[in-house]
């Protein structure tokens, strides 16, 4: 899979945003299962939801139906309220379950948004559920903000 980390590699926002688009759809097996878009309770749940701006923890969550075999899709939340990414989950967790799905924590990490320069950072980790697959979160990141210049990713940080 290909992975993107910082724009100063590439010579132009068009080749940056060309390869993004190919990145998208090597990930895209990874954030959801085959099925999961005729599913209306996975549909019902939003892919990301955070901050409009701001440092904040995020969380990286698979949701899954009980009732259908292997049928699933992976969301994101991140919110500069919550003090540890357990806070985030507790909130995820209730609104889940309150659909009849289940879900899992996958890692959790940071997310630096600036909307005025239309740049997303994902980097670091969660003491408690680990490194999140940033891949996955910068996939469907990819997806919700298209019109966004730079969303980058990194393994580094806290």
């Amino acid at each position: 899979m290909l992975k993107l980390r910082y724009i100063s590699r590439f010579r132009s926002v068009e080749v940056y945003k060309a390869l993004h688009k190919i990145n998208l759809k090597m990930a895209s097996s990874q954030m959801a299962s085959a099925t999961s878009f005729k599913n209306p309770k996975l549909i019902s749940i939003p892919d990301v939801e955070i901050d409009k701006h701001g440092k904040f923890k995020y969380i990286l969550v698979k949701v899954h139906d009980p009732d259908m075999d292997r049928e699933f899709k992976h969301i994101v939340r991140g919110s500069a309220k919550a003090a540890y990414h357990a806070d985030i989950y507790d909130q995820v967790v209730a609104q889940i379950e309150e659909k009849g799905l289940d879900c899992e924590i996958l890692g959790g990490g940071r997310i630096e948004h600036e909307p005025a320069k239309k740049s997303i950072k994902i980097y670091g980790y969660s003491q408690q559920y680990g490194q999140a697959d940033h891949s996955i979160t910068h996939s469907l990141l990819l997806r919700k903000y298209k019109d966004y210049d730079q969303i980058t990713w990194s393994n580094e940080g806290y």
